[in-house]
């Protein structure tokens, strides 16, 4: 039976829903080719948010659906609808397991904005079987966490195997220049993997395992523990410091190799830090991620500090969204000769937290609408599901760009 539509925006009143919308509206139109609908609990809230939709086609054409993350019947509804559920609504292990259970069960595919590595894990444990068998292509993390790292890695490996006929066997990222804010959800998400991992000491376990996202029966790799302190890099020439998205992107990556058969080895290894200008600099950002980290773990300090952080919901104002920007660098080292290493560097022309990932997310959503399929169902990574497709479009669409650049 063919669906209704192409895609649902779920969540499309939140403050990312809204760009989403807006991104699809202003890129694609409403009405025409991509057949798109905006969903969530408030009409009156979706109704508002329409008829402020520019696209070419009538705003009031927009299809609105109501359903309820805390009603599945509503769901199933939901779901049954389109061939894509696209979900801004996080914390998604306090509110998405849900949505996804009734995505892997009618076999739609699904995109989010996910960081949260100890839901995935769950889902990874509870669905991966059922959504290979309904054909449900569910695909976490489509915005800054992880689509830079993971489909960066992703391109870097391809053109090494372009020009060198081989695979990286390690591959080096590094963040580099950024403008903008942790958005008001990734706040949330990480606040509530803080409040789990205090109350199960298996979700430490889980946090600290590089290859967490892995099938436990899959090939471990050489990889340890993410780096935790100010280290000079010797690829880069530069001092680094921790970065704090490389617990989420470096499991991602992971996952992806192992996904796609441990294309780029069986002993492949990835490391992710942040570049900084100077020693100082490196030991200030370590002792500020430490401190930061420690003062929400202390219930008194967490209380005055969440009063001045933003809320899911909350953002910067568009003129901050557009004077943002991101770089990372991806190193793909060569197995045995060093001057044939490869740079490549991925870059967003908004800033990372709601401009470029609104733009990254609603892609995602397109290009498994509307792409050829990359792979079967599963709980899958950018990579493994949509690869050069997706970065094709955010090349063309969306202000990114995925290029090699000199080695320094």
């Amino acid at each position: 039976m063919t669906a209704e539509f192409d895609v649902i925006v779920w969540g499309a009143s939140g403050f990312t829903g809204q760009l989403v919308a807006e991104y699809i509206a202003e890129n694609y139109g409403i009405g025409n080719e991509l057949r798109w609908a905006i969903a969530g609990r408030q009409k009156d809230k979706l109704e508002a948010l329409r008829s402020t939709l520019v696209g070419n086609g009538e705003a009031d054409s927009l299809p609105i659906l109501i359903a309820d993350s805390n009603n599945r019947e509503s769901l199933d509804e939901l779901v049954s609808k389109t061939k894509v559920i696209c979900t801004t609504v996080g914390p998604y292990a306090l509110y998405g397991t849900s949505l996804v259970e009734a995505c892997v069960e009618s076999g739609t595919d699904y995109c989010d904005l996910t960081g949260e590595v100890q839901w995935m894990h769950r889902i990874i444990e509870s669905q991966e079987d059922k959504a290979k068998e309904t054909g449900a292509r569910i695909v976490h993390t489509c915005g800054f966490d992880s689509i830079p790292s993971d489909l960066g890695t992703y391109f870097a490996q391809e053109k090494m195997m372009e020009r060198q006929n081989v695979y990286a066997k390690k591959v080096t990222a590094r963040m580099g220049r950024s403008s903008g804010s942790a958005s008001g959800g990734t706040i949330a998400s990480l606040l509530n993997v803080l409040d789990e991992a205090k109350k199960d000491p298996s979700i430490r376990r889980v946090m600290g395992d590089p290859y967490s996202l892995c099938d436990p029966s899959s090939i471990r790799g050489k990889d340890g523990s993410d780096q935790s302190t100010f280290k000079y890099d010797t690829i880069f020439s530069q001092w680094t410091s921790p970065f704090v998205m490389a617990t989420i992107n470096g499991r991602v990556v992971r996952r992806s190799n192992a996904l796609l058969k441990y294309r780029w080895g069986e002993d492949f290894q990835y490391d992710e830090a942040q570049l900084c200008k100077s020693l100082s600099k490196a030991i200030f950002a370590t002792a500020a991620m430490g401190i930061g980290i420690g003062l929400v773990s202390f219930a008194p300090t967490r209380n005055l500090i969440e009063k001045r952080l933003p809320k899911p919901g909350e953002g910067p104002d568009e003129a901050a969204r557009i004077r943002g920007f991101f770089e990372m660098f991806i190193h793909a080292s060569h197995p045995t000769d060093v001057k044939k290493d490869l740079r490549a560097k991925v870059t967003g022309d908004r800033d990372p937290g709601y401009g470029s990932t609104s733009k990254m997310l609603a892609e995602s959503a397109i290009c498994l609408a509307l792409d050829e399929k990359q792979s079967g169902g599963g709980i899958l990574t950018p990579s493994s599901a949509l690869g050069s497709l997706l970065i094709d479009r955010l090349i063309k669409n969306a202000g990114l760009s995925f290029e090699l650049v000199p080695i320094d």
